[in-house]
């Protein structure tokens, strides 16, 4: 009798789905994170921190592959078209709230819709900085000179459409002014200009304008973040003269839609734990990143708002990818 107890209540066990099995046991094995930028840059140094930690909250190795490519669609595509089962996930950026409005033919073409949020990683501000030459010592002062001297002001960046244009063109749009906008491919060619004085102005990463604010070969007018930067303390917002202009890059976790829900939570638990983590914080400040916490809820708003925001900028102001 108590044997046939036991098979009695062994067998809807044996009859679970294997996905649901699989979700009892998640994770079983290595977890791979999709990147869409070359090794070696902060947003990978940032990937590898967050990703090492998460691994030991999970108990299984978290892997970070590098597929950069197409304005970051190459991983961005793979993951949003991988099996829904929270083993591959993507660190995605900005660029998935600007590629639909830039560059509608890449994919994913809905990215709230193809992928699902698991949480906030990180966001990092922009510094607007200037040539010596330029006569402002205060991002007030700048709108004031650009609007005296419409188009005078040669505005570098590392790329059409990359988020230190956009920074760009959102600030000329709110300050009423007319500003020549010179893309490069990449942001140290562009920061080289620069410095020489072939252009005059840029939105830069940081921890990428340090060097040339420390020795005096640009100045320092504002932080494109509504908060101050912990590297630059006493450089104040761009908002103090904008009221509202708040423009970061940020990168949070993301999973193909349709993973299921328990997977999203254990993930999300774990994506938690690194962010919290104090010695990965300060590791992450010395590169300017600010780690963030924040929920799938938060992630899934920051994408949402910044895909409007983005998008409706594009439109008025006629950009187009290069």
């Amino acid at each position: 009798m108590p044997i046939r107890r036991r098979a009695a209540f062994a067998a809807p066990l044996a009859l679970l789905p294997a996905a649901a099995r699989a979700q009892e046991g998640f994770p079983g094995r290595p977890i791979s994170v999709l990147s869409g930028y070359a090794p070696g840059g902060v947003t990978d140094i940032t990937s590898r921190g967050v990703a090492e930690r998460m691994g030991r909250e999970l108990g299984v190795p978290v892997v970070v592959e590098n597929r950069a490519g197409a304005a970051t669609a190459v991983a961005n595509t793979a993951v949003a078209q991988a099996r829904p089962d929270g083993y591959t996930l993507l660190m995605g950026t900005s660029t998935l709230a600007i590629n639909p409005g830039l560059q509608p033919t890449l994919t994913p073409k809905e990215p709230l819709r193809e992928l699902a949020p698991v949480g906030m990683v990180f966001r990092t501000a922009f510094v607007l900085h200037v040539h010596p030459a330029v006569p402002a010592s205060s991002t007030a002062e700048l709108i004031a000179w650009c609007r005296v001297n419409p188009g005078k002001l040669n505005f570098g960046s590392s790329g059409t459409g990359a988020v230190n244009h956009l920074a760009q063109a959102l600030f000329a749009q709110a300050a009423g002014i007319e500003v020549t906008h010179v893309p490069y491919k990449g942001g140290a060619p562009a920061l080289l200009d620069l410095r020489a004085g072939r252009i005059q102005a840029m939105f830069q990463a940081v921890l990428e304008a340090l060097p040339s604010l420390r020795d005096g070969a640009t100045r320092g007018l504002g932080i494109s973040s509504a908060e101050r930067a912990a590297l630059l303390p006493d450089l104040p917002p761009v908002a103090d003269a904008l009221p509202g202009f708040d423009v970061v890059f940020w990168q949070g976790l993301f999973a193909p839609a349709g993973t299921p829900a328990p997977v999203l939570a254990r993930l999300g638990t774990a994506l938690s734990a690194a962010t919290e983590d104090r010695d990965l914080r300060a590791r992450m400040a010395e590169h300017g990143v600010v780690i963030t916490t924040g929920d799938a809820a938060a992630l899934h708003q920051t994408l949402a708002t910044e895909t409007t925001m983005w998008g409706k900028l594009i439109r008025d102001a006629g950009i187009r990818p290069d």
